[in-house]
């Protein structure tokens, strides 16, 4: 089913480059990586089906439609190189196998691999969910996706209260779901990227959790046409406004010129 898909626009000359959000987020949270590209390029940042702007998921919300949509940016815009985060860049990684896609920058797919289920708090944030649970639906996501690792649970939960006091943050905690589908449907072996014919840059920090880095230890050897970073004193957040997105952008202005 067709939906309305928006972006935000940053720059007006240069390459024309898509950046693809992640989990808990909107393209709201890319507004200084984008805009400290914009010197040197067009950014478009679509708000990922079901968040914000763009229009609602529908039942059986998976990996097609969000490839599908991806697509639509892409014809519409014009631009042939897409920077993906965490799930953005599992929608990414396998619509540059159909897509015309020059050029790809991923930032940590949470892909299956290596026996580690990145989707493994999915069950119990959908009963905390079915609850009305939101703050404790909230703190599974964050902890069974590997963040916040060294607050006990407990600990978190008050903070997880404060923040979905805030209605734009409790209005995402329902879309982890949609995340959640679009690893599932990219499940399978690493094999299955040799056949990406982008130029492919594989980005991570040094602080992310292991199984991330795995999977980026994983494409490497698989991926064809690939160069990989790794930065230092970050974590998988960090071309999030709240981390270092001037230093994710400085590797990608390198790559995408």
């Amino acid at each position: 089913m067709s939906t309305d898909i928006r972006w935000r626009t940053f720059g007006d000359g240069g390459p024309k480059v898509v950046l693809l959000h992640g989990g808990l987020q909107t393209s709201a949270n890319f507004t200084k990586l984008a805009g400290a590209l914009a010197g040197d390029f067009t950014v478009y940042v679509p708000d990922r089906r079901g968040r914000a702007l763009s229009g609602p998921a529908v039942a059986g919300h998976g990996l097609r439609a969000e490839i599908d949509d991806l697509g639509a940016v892409l014809g519409e815009t014009g631009a042939r190189n897409v920077f993906g985060l965490s799930s953005g860049a599992v929608v990414a990684l396998r619509a540059a196998l159909e897509l015309p896609i020059e050029r790809l920058a991923l930032y940590e797919p949470p892909l299956k691999h290596g026996g580690h289920d990145p989707v493994a708090w999915l069950s119990r944030y959908e009963a905390e969910l079915a609850r009305g649970r939101t703050a404790a639906a909230f703190t599974t996501v964050v902890k069974g996706t590997g963040g916040a690792r060294y607050v006990p649970r407990a600990a978190m939960l008050p903070l997880a209260g404060l923040a979905v006091r805030n209605p734009d943050i409790a209005a995402l905690v329902p879309t982890m779901r949609l995340d959640a589908a679009v690893v599932e449907d990219a499940a399978g072996p690493l094999s299955t990227y040799s056949a990406v014919p982008a130029d492919t840059l594989l980005l991570g920090g040094d602080r992310s959790p292991a199984y991330l880095r795995s999977v980026l230890n994983g494409l490497e050897p698989v991926l064809p046409r690939v160069c990989r970073v790794t930065l230092t004193g970050v974590g998988h957040f960090a071309a999030d406004n709240s981390g270092r997105p001037a230093l994710v952008a400085a590797e990608l202005r390198k790559f995408f010129r």
